[in-house]
């Protein structure tokens, strides 16, 4: 369940070190509480204590992909809200049978402009709605 009150924790997961920990900063500086991970298996192991409001996902890592994640967190962490980042083409097929599942995740492409992930960040949520 995510955060009942303080800021919205958010978890980055990128296998990109600097692209996980700059996010996070950026993330940090806004007021949230933001965490980095590098692989999606630290992410799971992570979610388990960590509960966050928000996931940022890089697609394409090994020996799990963000996608997996995500469906992983959907599955567990249903009020968790997933936004994964992508900057290869492959991204869409991984894709294709998430929403056969009943499952669809919003992707943007690297680079990804922080205000871009922070709009996302801040509007994870309905307003008026208690964290």
């Amino acid at each position: 369940m995510p955060s009942s009150n303080g800021p919205r924790k958010v978890l980055v997961v990128d296998d990109e070190v600097i692209i996980a920990d700059t996010l996070r900063l950026i993330l940090a500086s806004r007021g949230y509480e933001a965490f980095a991970v590098y692989n999606a298996e630290e992410a799971l192991d992570w979610c388990r204590n960590g509960c966050p409001d928000v996931v940022i996902t890089d697609v394409i890592m090994g020996p799990m992909n963000g996608v997996e994640l995500a469906v992983r967190l959907a599955e567990s962490l249903p009020e968790c809200k997933v936004l994964l980042i992508s900057g290869h083409a492959v991204t869409s097929s991984l894709l294709e049978d998430a929403p056969a599942r009943g499952l669809n995740f919003p992707i943007m492409a690297k680079p990804v402009h922080p205000e871009q992930i922070l709009e996302f960040v801040a509007n994870a949520y309905p307003q008026g709605r208690e964290l």
